[in-house]
Protein backbone atom coordinates (compact mmCIF):
# COMPACT_ATOMS: atom_id res chain seq x y z
CA UNK A 1 0.00 0.00 0.00
CA UNK A 2 1.09 3.57 -0.72
CA UNK A 3 1.85 6.06 1.84
CA UNK A 4 -0.32 9.24 1.70
CA UNK A 5 0.83 11.89 -0.47
CA UNK A 6 1.16 15.40 1.38
CA UNK A 7 -0.33 18.15 -1.29
CA UNK A 8 2.88 20.36 -0.97
CA UNK A 9 4.14 17.33 -2.95
CA UNK A 10 2.31 18.52 -5.75
CA UNK A 11 3.99 21.71 -6.16
CA UNK A 12 7.51 20.15 -5.79
CA UNK A 13 6.68 18.96 -9.32
CA UNK A 14 7.04 21.90 -11.60
CA UNK A 15 10.76 22.17 -12.29
CA UNK A 16 11.18 24.41 -15.52
CA UNK A 17 15.08 22.68 -15.76
CA UNK A 18 13.39 20.05 -17.18
CA UNK A 19 11.58 21.30 -19.80
CA UNK A 20 12.51 20.43 -23.28
CA UNK A 21 12.02 23.35 -24.96
CA UNK A 22 12.96 22.88 -28.04
CA UNK A 23 10.19 20.02 -28.16
CA UNK A 24 7.69 22.72 -27.73
CA UNK A 25 7.43 23.31 -31.74
CA UNK A 26 6.33 20.06 -31.97
CA UNK A 27 3.56 19.68 -29.12
CA UNK A 28 1.86 22.81 -30.86
CA UNK A 29 -0.33 20.46 -33.15
CA UNK A 30 -1.25 18.25 -30.62
CA UNK A 31 -2.57 21.54 -28.70
CA UNK A 32 -4.34 22.69 -30.89
CA UNK A 33 -5.76 19.02 -31.74
CA UNK A 34 -6.98 18.96 -27.74
CA UNK A 35 -8.57 22.40 -27.97
CA UNK A 36 -10.68 20.94 -30.97
CA UNK A 37 -11.41 18.09 -29.04
CA UNK A 38 -12.55 19.70 -25.58
CA UNK A 39 -14.38 22.26 -27.79
CA UNK A 40 -16.62 20.21 -29.91
CA UNK A 41 -16.73 17.52 -26.90
CA UNK A 42 -18.04 20.44 -24.56
CA UNK A 43 -20.16 21.60 -27.60
CA UNK A 44 -22.11 17.73 -27.75
CA UNK A 45 -22.20 18.12 -23.71
CA UNK A 46 -23.83 21.25 -23.62
CA UNK A 47 -26.24 20.16 -26.55
CA UNK A 48 -27.37 16.47 -24.54
CA UNK A 49 -27.61 18.22 -21.31
CA UNK A 50 -30.38 20.78 -22.71
CA UNK A 51 -32.07 18.03 -24.42
CA UNK A 52 -32.10 16.03 -21.53
CA UNK A 53 -33.49 19.18 -19.88
CA UNK A 54 -35.63 20.01 -22.43
CA UNK A 55 -34.58 24.17 -22.06
CA UNK A 56 -31.90 25.68 -24.27
CA UNK A 57 -28.89 26.69 -22.60
CA UNK A 58 -26.77 30.03 -23.66
CA UNK A 59 -23.80 27.63 -25.03
CA UNK A 60 -21.14 30.78 -24.98
CA UNK A 61 -21.59 31.25 -21.93
CA UNK A 62 -21.02 27.24 -21.14
CA UNK A 63 -17.89 27.35 -22.73
CA UNK A 64 -16.32 30.45 -21.24
CA UNK A 65 -17.65 28.38 -18.17
CA UNK A 66 -15.59 25.34 -19.01
CA UNK A 67 -12.49 27.68 -20.19
CA UNK A 68 -12.14 29.31 -16.74
CA UNK A 69 -12.25 26.30 -15.04
CA UNK A 70 -9.77 24.81 -17.66
CA UNK A 71 -7.28 27.72 -16.99
CA UNK A 72 -7.61 27.45 -13.20
CA UNK A 73 -7.00 23.87 -13.04
CA UNK A 74 -3.91 24.33 -15.24
CA UNK A 75 -2.49 26.87 -12.83
CA UNK A 76 -2.99 24.55 -9.56
CA UNK A 77 -1.47 21.99 -11.49
CA UNK A 78 -4.20 19.86 -12.45
CA UNK A 79 -5.88 18.19 -15.33
CA UNK A 80 -7.88 20.04 -18.27
CA UNK A 81 -11.12 18.80 -19.46
CA UNK A 82 -14.50 19.30 -19.78
CA UNK A 83 -18.40 19.00 -17.78
CA UNK A 84 -18.69 16.04 -16.00
CA UNK A 85 -21.79 14.35 -17.80
CA UNK A 86 -23.03 11.60 -15.75
CA UNK A 87 -22.80 13.71 -13.00
CA UNK A 88 -24.77 16.36 -14.13
CA UNK A 89 -27.23 14.31 -15.76
CA UNK A 90 -27.52 12.11 -12.74
CA UNK A 91 -27.38 15.59 -10.49
CA UNK A 92 -30.65 17.06 -12.60
CA UNK A 93 -32.76 13.51 -12.65
CA UNK A 94 -32.46 13.66 -9.38
CA UNK A 95 -34.32 16.85 -8.86
CA UNK A 96 -31.23 18.63 -7.45
CA UNK A 97 -31.57 22.39 -9.03
CA UNK A 98 -29.74 24.05 -5.90
CA UNK A 99 -26.00 25.43 -6.40
CA UNK A 100 -25.01 23.95 -3.24
CA UNK A 101 -24.53 21.02 -5.28
CA UNK A 102 -21.94 22.08 -7.01
CA UNK A 103 -20.12 24.29 -3.89
CA UNK A 104 -20.79 20.71 -2.16
CA UNK A 105 -18.58 18.94 -4.69
CA UNK A 106 -15.99 21.29 -5.02
CA UNK A 107 -15.44 20.98 -1.22
CA UNK A 108 -15.45 17.39 -1.49
CA UNK A 109 -12.66 17.75 -4.37
CA UNK A 110 -10.26 19.94 -2.21
CA UNK A 111 -10.64 17.66 1.29
CA UNK A 112 -9.31 14.72 -1.39
CA UNK A 113 -6.70 16.64 -2.61
CA UNK A 114 -5.76 18.23 1.06
CA UNK A 115 -6.38 14.91 3.43
CA UNK A 116 -3.76 11.97 3.54
CA UNK A 117 -6.46 9.26 3.47
CA UNK A 118 -6.77 7.18 0.50
CA UNK A 119 -10.56 7.52 0.00
CA UNK A 120 -10.38 4.53 -2.69
CA UNK A 121 -9.31 1.89 0.19
CA UNK A 122 -12.00 2.48 2.08
CA UNK A 123 -14.88 3.45 -0.18
CA UNK A 124 -17.08 0.58 -1.93
CA UNK A 125 -15.67 0.42 -5.89
CA UNK A 126 -18.49 -1.29 -6.80
CA UNK A 127 -21.07 1.28 -6.01
CA UNK A 128 -19.18 3.61 -8.14
CA UNK A 129 -18.68 1.26 -10.72
CA UNK A 130 -22.63 -0.16 -10.74
CA UNK A 131 -23.39 3.68 -11.18
CA UNK A 132 -21.08 4.85 -14.07
CA UNK A 133 -22.59 1.19 -15.29
CA UNK A 134 -26.33 1.92 -14.94
CA UNK A 135 -25.53 5.57 -16.24
CA UNK A 136 -23.84 4.37 -19.56
CA UNK A 137 -26.38 1.98 -20.75
CA UNK A 138 -29.22 4.65 -20.10
CA UNK A 139 -27.08 6.87 -22.38
CA UNK A 140 -26.41 4.02 -24.51
CA UNK A 141 -29.93 2.53 -24.74
CA UNK A 142 -31.48 6.52 -24.68
CA UNK A 143 -29.10 7.79 -27.84
CA UNK A 144 -28.97 4.67 -29.82
CA UNK A 145 -32.15 3.40 -29.49
CA UNK A 146 -35.02 5.77 -27.73
CA UNK A 147 -33.66 8.50 -30.25
CA UNK A 148 -34.42 6.07 -33.51
CA UNK A 149 -38.15 7.74 -33.79
CA UNK A 150 -36.90 11.57 -33.32
CA UNK A 151 -34.48 11.41 -36.42
CA UNK A 152 -34.57 10.95 -40.05
CA UNK A 153 -33.41 7.75 -41.33
CA UNK A 154 -30.28 9.05 -42.57
CA UNK A 155 -29.33 10.84 -39.29
CA UNK A 156 -29.52 8.12 -37.52
CA UNK A 157 -27.40 6.28 -40.03
CA UNK A 158 -25.18 8.83 -39.32
CA UNK A 159 -25.08 8.46 -35.87
CA UNK A 160 -25.24 4.56 -35.67
CA UNK A 161 -21.87 5.06 -38.28
CA UNK A 162 -20.05 7.63 -36.25
CA UNK A 163 -20.63 5.24 -32.89
CA UNK A 164 -19.06 2.52 -34.39
CA UNK A 165 -15.99 4.59 -35.87
CA UNK A 166 -15.31 5.94 -32.30
CA UNK A 167 -15.17 2.15 -31.19
CA UNK A 168 -13.30 0.60 -33.95
CA UNK A 169 -10.24 3.55 -34.89
CA UNK A 170 -10.74 5.84 -31.89
CA UNK A 171 -12.40 8.97 -30.76
CA UNK A 172 -10.57 11.49 -32.56
CA UNK A 173 -10.48 9.89 -36.14
CA UNK A 174 -14.43 8.51 -35.12
CA UNK A 175 -15.43 12.01 -34.70
CA UNK A 176 -13.75 12.85 -37.80
CA UNK A 177 -15.16 10.21 -39.72
CA UNK A 178 -19.02 11.44 -38.57
CA UNK A 179 -18.40 14.77 -39.32
CA UNK A 180 -17.15 14.03 -43.18
CA UNK A 181 -19.95 11.24 -43.54
CA UNK A 182 -22.81 14.14 -41.98
CA UNK A 183 -21.30 16.59 -44.86
CA UNK A 184 -21.78 13.95 -47.96
CA UNK A 185 -25.26 13.33 -46.14
CA UNK A 186 -25.80 16.98 -46.21
CA UNK A 187 -24.49 17.49 -49.57
CA UNK A 188 -27.31 15.10 -50.75
CA UNK A 189 -30.16 16.03 -48.91
CA UNK A 190 -29.36 19.62 -49.61
CA UNK A 191 -29.44 18.46 -53.14
CA UNK A 192 -32.94 17.22 -53.46
CA UNK A 193 -34.45 19.70 -51.00
CA UNK A 194 -33.92 22.65 -53.91
CA UNK A 195 -37.15 22.96 -55.53
CA UNK A 196 -37.97 25.32 -58.36
CA UNK A 197 -41.80 26.21 -59.07
CA UNK A 198 -43.36 27.80 -61.62
CA UNK A 199 -45.92 30.78 -60.20
CA UNK A 200 -48.17 33.42 -61.74
CA UNK A 201 -47.13 36.86 -60.94
CA UNK A 202 -47.61 40.58 -62.57
CA UNK A 203 -45.82 43.96 -61.88
CA UNK A 204 -47.24 46.43 -59.73
CA UNK A 205 -47.57 49.07 -62.36
CA UNK A 206 -50.39 50.68 -64.11
CA UNK A 207 -51.05 50.48 -67.58
CA UNK A 208 -53.20 51.90 -69.87
CA UNK A 209 -56.18 49.99 -70.66
CA UNK A 210 -55.40 48.90 -74.10
CA UNK A 211 -51.66 48.12 -72.94
CA UNK A 212 -53.39 46.27 -70.20
CA UNK A 213 -55.27 43.94 -73.03
CA UNK A 214 -52.12 43.42 -74.54
CA UNK A 215 -50.65 41.97 -71.76
CA UNK A 216 -53.81 39.74 -70.40
CA UNK A 217 -54.34 38.23 -73.78
CA UNK A 218 -50.88 37.57 -75.17
CA UNK A 219 -48.19 37.94 -71.57
CA UNK A 220 -50.31 36.14 -69.44
CA UNK A 221 -52.85 34.31 -71.74
CA UNK A 222 -53.63 30.80 -72.28
CA UNK A 223 -49.83 30.63 -73.37
CA UNK A 224 -47.93 32.38 -71.27
CA UNK A 225 -45.03 34.86 -72.76
CA UNK A 226 -43.89 36.12 -69.41
CA UNK A 227 -42.77 33.42 -67.09
CA UNK A 228 -42.01 33.05 -63.04
CA UNK A 229 -40.04 30.94 -61.62
CA UNK A 230 -39.92 30.45 -57.87
CA UNK A 231 -36.13 28.44 -56.73
CA UNK A 232 -35.87 28.03 -53.50
CA UNK A 233 -33.03 26.46 -51.48
CA UNK A 234 -29.23 26.17 -51.77
CA UNK A 235 -28.23 25.61 -55.69
CA UNK A 236 -24.67 23.41 -56.17
CA UNK A 237 -23.41 21.62 -58.07
CA UNK A 238 -25.51 18.49 -56.62
CA UNK A 239 -28.80 20.25 -57.74
CA UNK A 240 -27.73 22.40 -60.55
CA UNK A 241 -28.34 19.93 -63.33
CA UNK A 242 -31.72 19.09 -61.92
CA UNK A 243 -32.65 22.58 -61.94
CA UNK A 244 -31.66 23.02 -65.31
CA UNK A 245 -33.74 20.41 -66.59
CA UNK A 246 -36.54 21.50 -64.92
CA UNK A 247 -36.98 24.88 -66.30
CA UNK A 248 -35.48 23.76 -69.68
CA UNK A 249 -38.74 21.24 -69.98
CA UNK A 250 -40.97 23.62 -68.55
CA UNK A 251 -40.26 26.19 -71.22
CA UNK A 252 -39.99 24.34 -73.92
CA UNK A 253 -36.26 25.31 -75.17
CA UNK A 254 -34.38 22.06 -76.52
CA UNK A 255 -30.49 21.60 -76.42
CA UNK A 256 -28.57 20.94 -79.55
CA UNK A 257 -25.56 18.70 -79.72
CA UNK A 258 -23.06 21.72 -79.42
CA UNK A 259 -25.26 23.03 -75.74
CA UNK A 260 -24.98 19.18 -74.99
CA UNK A 261 -21.33 19.13 -74.96
CA UNK A 262 -21.11 22.48 -73.62
CA UNK A 263 -23.15 21.33 -70.99
CA UNK A 264 -21.09 18.26 -69.80
CA UNK A 265 -17.79 20.71 -69.73
CA UNK A 266 -19.32 22.83 -67.34
CA UNK A 267 -21.26 20.48 -65.27
CA UNK A 268 -19.73 18.77 -62.29
CA UNK A 269 -20.53 14.55 -63.50
CA UNK A 270 -17.89 12.25 -62.87
CA UNK A 271 -15.62 11.39 -65.66
CA UNK A 272 -17.20 8.85 -67.93
CA UNK A 273 -20.46 10.32 -67.48
CA UNK A 274 -22.75 12.35 -69.56
CA UNK A 275 -26.04 14.50 -68.98
CA UNK A 276 -29.01 12.11 -70.33
CA UNK A 277 -31.31 13.74 -73.12
CA UNK A 278 -34.23 12.58 -74.45
CA UNK A 279 -34.19 12.31 -78.72
CA UNK A 280 -37.49 14.43 -79.92
CA UNK A 281 -38.79 15.25 -83.29
CA UNK A 282 -36.78 18.89 -83.08
CA UNK A 283 -33.46 17.85 -81.77
CA UNK A 284 -32.22 16.71 -77.84
CA UNK A 285 -34.41 18.18 -75.13
CA UNK A 286 -33.88 17.81 -71.12
CA UNK A 287 -35.37 14.74 -69.92
CA UNK A 288 -37.29 15.48 -66.94
CA UNK A 289 -40.17 14.08 -65.38
CA UNK A 290 -41.60 16.57 -62.97
CA UNK A 291 -42.73 19.45 -65.34
CA UNK A 292 -45.01 18.99 -68.57
CA UNK A 293 -43.34 20.25 -71.88
CA UNK A 294 -45.05 22.82 -73.29
CA UNK A 295 -44.86 23.37 -77.41
CA UNK A 296 -44.83 26.87 -77.39
CA UNK A 297 -41.93 29.23 -75.63
CA UNK A 298 -42.03 32.28 -73.82
CA UNK A 299 -40.42 35.67 -74.98
CA UNK A 300 -39.19 36.28 -71.29
CA UNK A 301 -38.27 34.12 -68.18
CA UNK A 302 -38.19 36.19 -64.86
CA UNK A 303 -36.24 34.31 -61.70
CA UNK A 304 -37.35 34.98 -58.16
CA UNK A 305 -34.33 33.99 -56.36
CA UNK A 306 -35.40 35.77 -52.77
CA UNK A 307 -35.56 32.11 -51.54
CA UNK A 308 -32.23 31.30 -53.40
CA UNK A 309 -29.98 30.76 -49.86
CA UNK A 310 -26.93 30.03 -51.56
CA UNK A 311 -25.43 29.42 -54.86
CA UNK A 312 -21.99 27.92 -55.79
CA UNK A 313 -19.60 28.55 -59.02
CA UNK A 314 -20.36 25.42 -60.82
CA UNK A 315 -23.97 25.99 -59.98
CA UNK A 316 -23.34 29.73 -61.45
CA UNK A 317 -21.99 28.20 -64.73
CA UNK A 318 -23.20 24.81 -64.90
CA UNK A 319 -27.19 26.18 -64.39
CA UNK A 320 -27.18 29.80 -64.65
CA UNK A 321 -25.17 30.54 -67.34
CA UNK A 322 -25.90 27.56 -69.62
CA UNK A 323 -29.88 28.64 -69.19
CA UNK A 324 -28.78 31.95 -70.27
CA UNK A 325 -26.72 30.79 -73.55
CA UNK A 326 -29.51 28.28 -74.38
CA UNK A 327 -32.19 31.08 -73.78
CA UNK A 328 -30.33 34.12 -75.99
CA UNK A 329 -30.01 31.59 -79.11
CA UNK A 330 -33.97 31.32 -78.61
CA UNK A 331 -34.72 34.95 -78.16
CA UNK A 332 -35.73 34.56 -75.12
CA UNK A 333 -34.46 37.03 -72.01
CA UNK A 334 -33.42 36.20 -68.78
CA UNK A 335 -33.97 37.84 -65.82
CA UNK A 336 -33.15 37.35 -62.10
CA UNK A 337 -34.31 39.38 -59.26
CA UNK A 338 -34.20 39.56 -55.68
CA UNK A 339 -30.50 37.98 -55.59
CA UNK A 340 -28.97 38.71 -51.87
CA UNK A 341 -25.38 39.62 -52.57
CA UNK A 342 -23.62 36.51 -51.93
CA UNK A 343 -25.28 35.44 -54.97
CA UNK A 344 -25.96 38.34 -56.73
CA UNK A 345 -21.31 38.70 -56.68
CA UNK A 346 -20.97 35.02 -57.66
CA UNK A 347 -23.39 35.77 -60.90
CA UNK A 348 -21.66 38.83 -62.14
CA UNK A 349 -18.12 37.37 -61.29
CA UNK A 350 -18.65 34.06 -63.31
CA UNK A 351 -20.28 36.10 -66.88
CA UNK A 352 -23.68 34.97 -65.59
CA UNK A 353 -24.81 38.63 -65.07
CA UNK A 354 -23.67 42.16 -66.50
CA UNK A 355 -21.43 44.50 -65.12
CA UNK A 356 -23.21 47.46 -63.34
CA UNK A 357 -22.21 49.31 -65.94
CA UNK A 358 -23.25 47.34 -68.69
CA UNK A 359 -26.19 45.86 -67.50
CA UNK A 360 -27.93 49.87 -67.45
CA UNK A 361 -26.80 50.59 -71.01
CA UNK A 362 -28.53 46.92 -71.90
CA UNK A 363 -31.66 47.59 -70.30
CA UNK A 364 -31.78 51.25 -72.20
CA UNK A 365 -30.95 49.62 -75.45
CA UNK A 366 -33.89 46.99 -74.79
CA UNK A 367 -36.41 49.70 -73.82
CA UNK A 368 -35.03 51.62 -77.25
CA UNK A 369 -37.67 50.93 -79.60
CA UNK A 370 -35.09 52.07 -82.20
CA UNK A 371 -32.19 50.00 -81.20
CA UNK A 372 -31.58 46.76 -82.95
CA UNK A 373 -30.67 45.07 -79.57
CA UNK A 374 -33.47 42.71 -78.99
CA UNK A 375 -31.90 40.15 -76.77
CA UNK A 376 -29.39 39.81 -74.42
CA UNK A 377 -26.42 37.07 -73.62
CA UNK A 378 -26.64 37.00 -69.78
CA UNK A 379 -28.74 37.71 -67.27
CA UNK A 380 -30.56 41.18 -66.70
CA UNK A 381 -30.29 41.23 -62.39
CA UNK A 382 -33.28 43.36 -60.63
CA UNK A 383 -33.85 44.57 -57.12
CA UNK A 384 -37.34 43.18 -56.95
CA UNK A 385 -39.48 40.67 -59.10
CA UNK A 386 -41.97 42.85 -59.78
CA UNK A 387 -39.49 45.64 -61.37
CA UNK A 388 -38.24 42.54 -63.54
CA UNK A 389 -41.96 41.74 -64.48
CA UNK A 390 -42.31 45.67 -65.56
CA UNK A 391 -39.31 45.27 -67.33
CA UNK A 392 -40.67 42.48 -69.60
CA UNK A 393 -44.29 44.07 -69.45
CA UNK A 394 -42.77 46.85 -70.87
CA UNK A 395 -40.95 45.19 -73.47
CA UNK A 396 -43.79 43.26 -74.71
CA UNK A 397 -46.28 46.27 -74.82
CA UNK A 398 -43.29 47.68 -77.36
CA UNK A 399 -42.99 44.51 -79.43
CA UNK A 400 -46.94 43.76 -79.69
CA UNK A 401 -48.20 47.47 -80.22
CA UNK A 402 -44.93 48.69 -82.38
CA UNK A 403 -44.99 51.87 -81.25
CA UNK A 404 -41.91 55.14 -81.64
CA UNK A 405 -39.26 55.40 -79.36
CA UNK A 406 -41.01 58.98 -79.00
CA UNK A 407 -44.26 57.36 -77.97
CA UNK A 408 -45.69 58.37 -73.90
CA UNK A 409 -44.64 55.96 -71.80
CA UNK A 410 -47.64 53.47 -70.52
CA UNK A 411 -46.72 53.82 -66.97
CA UNK A 412 -45.81 57.39 -65.13
CA UNK A 413 -45.19 58.36 -61.37
CA UNK A 414 -48.25 60.92 -61.01
CA UNK A 415 -45.83 63.49 -59.52
CA UNK A 416 -44.92 63.61 -62.76
CA UNK A 417 -48.03 65.13 -63.98
CA UNK A 418 -48.01 67.83 -61.85
CA UNK A 419 -47.54 71.04 -63.39
CA UNK A 420 -44.88 74.03 -62.39
CA UNK A 421 -44.99 75.47 -59.28
CA UNK A 422 -43.57 77.36 -56.74
CA UNK A 423 -40.73 75.10 -54.58
CA UNK A 424 -42.07 72.78 -52.10
CA UNK A 425 -45.78 73.63 -53.38
CA UNK A 426 -47.89 71.12 -54.91
CA UNK A 427 -50.12 72.39 -57.38
CA UNK A 428 -53.90 71.21 -56.67
CA UNK A 429 -55.17 68.65 -58.98
CA UNK A 430 -58.43 67.26 -59.87
CA UNK A 431 -59.45 63.29 -59.44
CA UNK A 432 -60.58 63.49 -62.87
CA UNK A 433 -57.19 64.83 -64.23
CA UNK A 434 -55.90 61.62 -61.95
CA UNK A 435 -58.37 59.53 -63.05
CA UNK A 436 -57.86 60.25 -65.93
CA UNK A 437 -54.24 59.08 -66.15
CA UNK A 438 -54.66 55.83 -64.20
CA UNK A 439 -57.50 54.67 -66.25
CA UNK A 440 -56.67 56.02 -69.52
CA UNK A 441 -59.85 57.80 -70.54
CA UNK A 442 -61.07 59.81 -73.39
CA UNK A 443 -61.72 63.27 -73.28
CA UNK A 444 -65.70 61.78 -73.29
CA UNK A 445 -65.02 59.79 -70.11
CA UNK A 446 -63.32 62.49 -68.47
CA UNK A 447 -66.31 64.49 -68.88
CA UNK A 448 -68.27 62.00 -67.10
CA UNK A 449 -65.77 62.32 -64.21
CA UNK A 450 -65.59 65.97 -63.76
CA UNK A 451 -68.73 65.95 -61.09
CA UNK A 452 -66.03 64.88 -58.86
CA UNK A 453 -63.83 67.30 -59.04
CA UNK A 454 -65.58 69.21 -56.12
CA UNK A 455 -64.13 69.75 -53.05
CA UNK A 456 -66.99 67.51 -51.22
CA UNK A 457 -65.73 64.91 -52.79
CA UNK A 458 -61.59 64.91 -52.38
CA UNK A 459 -59.54 66.72 -50.51
CA UNK A 460 -55.22 66.84 -50.76
CA UNK A 461 -53.32 66.86 -47.51
CA UNK A 462 -49.81 66.88 -46.64
CA UNK A 463 -48.34 63.99 -44.47
CA UNK A 464 -44.57 65.16 -42.93
CA UNK A 465 -41.94 62.52 -42.59
CA UNK A 466 -42.46 59.85 -40.27
CA UNK A 467 -46.47 60.60 -40.12
CA UNK A 468 -48.64 57.34 -40.38
CA UNK A 469 -51.05 57.58 -42.63
CA UNK A 470 -53.07 54.82 -41.81
CA UNK A 471 -52.91 52.39 -39.32
CA UNK A 472 -53.66 48.22 -39.62
CA UNK A 473 -56.62 47.41 -38.20
CA UNK A 474 -58.31 50.67 -38.51
CA UNK A 475 -61.97 51.75 -40.10
CA UNK A 476 -61.42 52.79 -43.52
CA UNK A 477 -63.10 56.41 -44.61
CA UNK A 478 -60.77 56.98 -47.52
CA UNK A 479 -58.39 55.64 -49.97
CA UNK A 480 -55.28 57.59 -50.68
CA UNK A 481 -53.42 58.80 -53.63
CA UNK A 482 -49.82 59.79 -53.50
CA UNK A 483 -49.35 62.54 -55.83
CA UNK A 484 -45.73 63.33 -55.08
CA UNK A 485 -42.93 61.33 -52.37
CA UNK A 486 -43.35 57.75 -51.39
CA UNK A 487 -45.18 55.95 -48.67
CA UNK A 488 -43.53 52.55 -46.98
CA UNK A 489 -45.90 50.23 -44.99
CA UNK A 490 -44.25 49.39 -41.81
CA UNK A 491 -44.95 46.69 -39.73
CA UNK A 492 -44.73 47.23 -36.14
CA UNK A 493 -44.22 43.79 -34.48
Amino acid sequence: EMPPVPVTDLFRLIDFSLVHWRLVSKCVATWVGMVFVVSFASCLDVAAISMDMGEALDTNKELATVGVCNFMSGCTIGFTGSYIFSQTIFTYRTGCRSKWVGIFIMIMFVSVVVSKVNFLSVLPLFFLGATLIFIGYDLLYEWLWEVREKLLLTEYLVLVATFVAIHIIGIDAGILFGVVIAVIDYVFTTAQVTTVTRVVKRSRAVWKPEDWKLLQDNAYGHVAKIVTFEIKGSVFFGSSIQLLQNISSDIGIDATNEETQELNLASPAPRGQSVRLAKTDRGMSFTSKAQPQIKRRPDYVVLDLSYLSNLDASAARGCFLQLTKMCAKRGIVVCASAANPRVEWMMRSHDVAYSIEEEEEVKKSLLDAESEVEETEKVLLFLTVYEGLEFCENLMIQKLSNKSATRSPSFVRLDELIGPGAEGVVPKETLSHIFAHVLGLTGSEISKLSCLDDRAFHDEVTYNEGKAVFRRDTNADAFFVVLKGAVALVRED
